[in-house]
């Protein structure tokens, strides 16, 4: 049997990673300032499995100190949500690119604490943010991929996966970032790009770094921009990703340039701003309206009853019970604090959060489901 037939054979044999196992990291990465990508391995020798674009929940062991003093108070976990950089198309190992904020924790944690040989426990993959359709391949021929900052992640995963299979680019890829040294990914684009002339790489920053030329577009990314950079814009399908103001500013962009909408991509871990004239949102009111004025949830597994209020979450339930459903976003987003309801009624308001068939299945997402009525729950 030949080489390649044996290791065809081998990554037959093997099976796919689930969250029940933990992630071992086997190395930390510097990119820029207060960044890192972190790759991890499943100890089991198990091959991921996801989807480009798509992100991965980390349960990180953060500790509380008491003010004025290094000694720690308690550990907790805390959950937090990024996007998956690597690509599926190199399944050994799953890398996650992390940039710390002023007001970070969980990521300050992992800046501060993660080293190659720890592990720890993670939820998903999940996301609905990928350009690949049910059949595997691209669900266009041409993109328009537009990032700032650390947003740049899911269109590194995107991007790699069509080079790994050779698949010929038509991919306009316009990364933003503050200053040039703070361009993610930018050499590994750049070595990319000169070699597919498919994609078509430009780089926007707002200002230059001291004593260093610049010679790229500066400023902030505006239409006249979009218009040099990517003339055909108007025939690709766009997925941006970026800071919440970014993405609406790019939003606003497209719409008032006359693009159809309907081939407008966007991932975002904030809370989006409600809509009170939708469908979803006016059904959520409905059935609030209709709701007793208290309601027992009853956890099945710890054999716990909570009595709630038809404003209060089935997630603030659980901790005000004292149980732990692990949660990221709370805002029907990330699909962390998916649960099974085994009877009774909710009302939920996700925000992509969930597939239709978790939910045809029984399954609700705890943050942003209230009850109607009584409601057991299997936690």
């Amino acid at each position: 049997m030949s080489h390649l037939a044996n290791t065809m054979t081998d990554v037959a044999a093997h099976q796919y990673w689930t969250d029940k196992e933990p992630l071992e990291c086997v190395s930390v990465v510097a990119e820029t300032s207060n960044c890192a990508s972190f790759s991890f391995r499943a100890p089991s020798g198990a091959l991921f499995d996801f989807l480009p674009g798509q992100f991965l929940t980390l349960a990180l062991p953060v500790s509380n100190k008491s003010a004025g003093t290094s000694t720690p108070l308690q550990e907790e976990l805390v959950y937090r949500t990024y996007t998956i950089s690597s690509s599926p198309t190199r399944p050994n190992l799953i890398t996650l690119t992390v940039k710390a904020q002023a007001d970070s924790i969980g990521t300050r944690w992992m800046l501060d604490n993660l080293t190659p040989g720890m592990r720890i426990h993670a939820i998903g993959p999940a996301g609905n943010f990928t350009n690949i359709s049910s059949e595997t391949e691209p669900s266009a021929s041409k993109f328009l991929f537009v990032s700032a900052g650390s947003g740049v992640t899911p269109m590194m995963s995107m991007t790699t996966a069509m080079w790994d299979k050779g698949q010929p680019l038509d991919v306009a890829f316009i990364q933003c970032a503050r200053r040039p040294s703070e361009i993610l990914f930018r050499k590994r684009l750049e070595d990319m790009a000169s070699r597919e002339p498919g994609l078509n790489l430009k780089f926007v920053v707002s200002e230059p770094d001291a004593n260093t030329l610049w010679t790229g577009y500066q400023g902030r990314f505006n239409s006249l921009m979009l218009g040099l950079m990517a003339p055909d814009f108007i025939q690709r399908d766009v997925y941006c990703c970026g800071p919440q103001p970014f993405m609406e500013s790019v939003r606003n962009m497209l719409q008032a340039l006359g693009f159809d909408m309907s081939h407008y991509y966007e991932e975002s871990f904030q809370a989006p701003e409600e809509d009170s004239t939708s469908e979803q949102s006016a059904a959520l009111h409905h059935d609030e309206d209709n709701a007793t004025s208290e309601a027992d949830i009853y956890f099945a597994q710890t054999d716990h009853h909570h009595s709630a209020t038809p404003e209060q979450t089935i997630l603030l339930a659980s901790k005000a019970a004292g149980l732990n459903i692990p949660s990221g976003c709370t805002f029907g987003v990330c699909g962390t604090c998916k649960v099974k309801k085994l009877s009774g009624e909710v009302a939920m308001n996700h925000n992509g959060g969930i597939s239709q068939a978790d939910i045809d299945a029984g399954y609700i997402l705890a943050c942003c489901s209230r009850p109607i009525g009584n409601v057991s729950i299997d936690v």
